[in-house]
């Protein structure tokens, strides 16, 4: 097999020794995702996907970027290109190019990943080589052609409790509205992603924001018609279950202008010609009005910053964007988050998740924030940092500050299904790793270590996310 049943527990026995009892307190616990990027459309149709590339390769910006990196085309991953031309590519190439390539991701996240789900789901029990890349397809592709394999019994299978798919605040939201009138008991629900209309630098802008009139009927080209389409679409989304939004910004800026500032800014970032310091204005003044808007309705805040999009350009024109290019990026949180965070961080209704891309914030400012704003949670170690030394880090430089009870749990923040399992494994087994040692050191009790485990792999995240019970 390739999966050690002590991977990535401390080496000392001692310690590993307590890991192990640790683990054993959550190893089977149902599987909480309250941010992620999963297709809702999978679980709405519940059909059966095509073949193993498909399913595990092209959709996935890890695997694409390391081996864009060494000069392979994205064309030939299976990445359509933006006018929709062919590739030409069947997933048997693909998938005999990744393979062949395989070695590549020796000790990244995307190689414990893809062990545990090619031995986990497939019975597959050695790494992918050119060797042996027939072998796997046909084997995961003959799994695929089964009903077991099927969105909707994968979910059941992973013993996911619930998942929070991420969507355009104009989208119909009808995949949803399949899942919720079927007889499948699964809980899938929405979360609001606004940045279309937020952003004045999202491609198609002011088309955005005159979709959202009309879906909303209220004239999104003034500032109080705008406002009042935000209300009735995250009341639509509340329907259809959502708790959380999502805002996914270059900076952590917000600000809090008077009613007369705002109608004057959105009036010139209409105009299409606003200069980037009121792109940027205006994006802050979104976040505050966005944190109004949860203290009536109650939704979570999700801050996701310090990625820099699409950084190629030429990658950007011929493919689109989550296409591997989007780099981390310095973030300033005391300062950006401060006029928010003195109008509204002492609501205890409101809830505000923050993740980061710049790792040297964590004990400087978002654990002190934390530890002093009652609204304000840390989510976990995100995307770059959604690894085995990231997380530890994370977990290393926040704790003695922050504490535990000031984080959100574990999200996987995925777009690939059958990867949920492996990831929340992994964070499950990091943590045990970490509050094993606390124990081993006399830091912390064993006994109160079990009862941490078990509020990091399951209960903070429901808490933080204000999901309670399957309605």
């Amino acid at each position: 097999m390739m999966l050690d049943q002590d991977r990535f527990f401390p080496a000392d026995p001692t310690t590993r020794s307590i890991a192990r009892r640790l683990y054993k307190e959550i190893a089977e616990l149902p599987l909480v995702c309250p941010h992620g990027h999963t297709n809702p459309a999978w679980f709405a149709t519940n059909e059966k996907f095509t073949d193993p590339a498909e399913l595990l390769v092209t959709p996935d910006h890890y695997i694409l970027r390391m081996l864009v990196s060494l000069g392979i085309d994205h064309a030939m991953l299976g990445v359509a290109t933006k006018d929709g031309a062919p590739t030409n590519i069947d997933g048997r190439q693909i998938w005999r190019l990744v393979a062949e390539n395989f070695y590549l991701f020796r000790s990244t996240p995307v190689r414990h990943w893809m062990d545990h789900t090619l031995e986990t789901l497939f019975g597959i029990d050695a790494p992918l080589t050119a060797s042996n890349a027939d072998k796997s397809y046909d084997t995961i592709a003959e799994a695929l052609q089964t009903d077991a394999f099927r969105p909707r019994a994968l979910y059941d299978r992973f013993n996911i409790e619930v998942i929070a798919t991420t969507d355009s605040c104009l989208d119909d939201l009808q995949h949803h509205a399949t899942v919720k009138d079927s007889a499948w008991k699964g809980r899938v629900i929405p979360t609001y992603r606004p940045d279309c209309v937020t952003d004045p630098d999202s491609p198609g802008f002011l088309q955005s924001l005159a979709a959202l009139g009309d879906l909303t009927g209220e004239d999104t080209f003034t500032w109080q018609g705008l406002l009042g389409a935000h209300r009735k679409r995250r009341k639509l989304f509340i329907e259809f279950g959502a708790t959380a939004t999502d805002h996914g910004h270059p900076t952590a800026l917000t600000c809090d202008l008077s009613p007369s500032e705002c109608k004057a800014l959105f009036a010139d970032i209409c105009t299409g010609r606003a200069t980037s310091e009121q792109k940027e204005q205006f994006r802050g003044q979104m976040l505050t009005e966005m944190a109004r808007m949860s203290l009536e309705d109650g939704l979570v805040m999700q801050l996701h910053v310090g990625s820099v999009r699409n950084h190629s350009t030429e990658i950007f024109k011929r493919f689109g964007p989550d296409m591997g290019f989007d780099i981390p990026s310095r973030v300033n949180f005391v300062h950006a988050l401060r006029p928010l965070l003195n109008a509204h961080g002492h609501d205890p209704r409101l809830s505000l998740i923050v993740f980061t891309l710049d790792e040297s914030v964590y004990g400087r400012e978002l654990a002190p924030l934390a530890a002093a704003y009652p609204c304000l949670r840390l989510g976990p170690a995100w995307w770059f940092f959604d690894s085995p030394d990231g997380m530890r880090r994370y977990r290393e430089i926040t704790t003695e500050t922050a504490g535990y009870y000031n984080t959100a749990g574990f999200n996987d923040d995925t777009r690939a299904l059958p990867s949920i399992p492996a990831r929340h494994d992994l964070a499950r087994r990091i943590d045990c790793a970490f509050l094993a040692r606390q124990v081993a050191e006399a830091r912390l009790g064993e006994d109160e270590a079990a009862e941490v485990i078990v509020e990091l792999s399951y209960h903070l995240a429901k808490r933080a996310y204000r999901l309670g019970e399957n309605p």
